[in-house]
């Protein structure tokens, strides 16, 4: 039980699938040697290479964004969450592709797009088009290593509130605009202790010159 052994059941757990179904994959992917082909997107830029003022939560614009997976992995829900404040946008894709994952993170961010500085992902390949959506936003686009959960942890805990909502059997593939704005009102309306107990959105919103709604922030 190698380390690597270990993160791979891990991720694979995580991932909803039975003992039975890890064992049998895992004497498939000994044919390719011990390369994670998660990484294996064109252009990958590492979390190394991100400014170190992102790590610090000093400023609005630094976003984490993550793909939370339905029942029997039908359907996507795409959550965006911005560091400095928590404000989270969240989106669904019935198809976890590249393209329609791009269209949606684009379609969320835009409106914000003056404020967003970098994007940070995981390497799962549903992020394959981070360059369009890199051009579309105007932003830097960062991966974190392969297992290190922990380097975009802030988008791992509000998947977990977001959880409440949307149970690990559910299916995504029919989650609704009014459902989801439902959660992001919950989440981003919510006083939190670390922000010495402002909102998400009261953090998002401070000091910005342009004049946004709360309708127009949950839409």
């Amino acid at each position: 039980m190698t380390p690597q052994t270990i993160a791979y059941i891990e991720s694979q757990i995580r991932q909803e699938h039975s003992p039975e179904q890890i064992a049998g994959h895992k004497k498939k992917r000994k044919r390719y040697g011990k390369h994670d082909f998660r990484g294996k997107i064109p252009n990958r830029v590492g979390i190394e290479q991100r400014p170190q003022i992102v790590a610090a939560k000093k400023r609005i614009g630094d976003w984490e964004v993550d793909t939370i997976i339905g029942k029997y992995h039908r359907g996507a829900v795409i959550s965006a969450v911005e560091r400095k404040s928590q404000f989270t946008l969240l989106g669904q894709v019935r198809h976890k592709t590249a393209a329609a994952v791009q269209q949606q993170i684009v379609q969320r961010l835009h409106p914000h797009r003056r404020r967003i500085h970098t994007i940070t992902t995981d390497n799962g390949r549903e992020f394959a088009d981070h360059e369009t959506i890199a051009d579309k936003l105007q932003a830097k686009f960062y991966f974190a290593q392969s297992y290190q959960a922990w380097q975009r942890g802030l988008n791992e805990q509000v998947n977990g509130l977001i959880r409440q909502y949307l149970p690990k059997q559910t299916d995504l593939r029919y989650v609704t605009d009014d459902q989801l704005r439902f959660i992001m009102d919950r989440l981003n309306h919510r006083p939190r202790k670390t922000l010495g107990f402002k909102t998400p959105f009261e953090v998002f919103c401070n000091g910005s010159r342009f004049k946004t709604t709360r309708v127009a922030l949950m839409s």
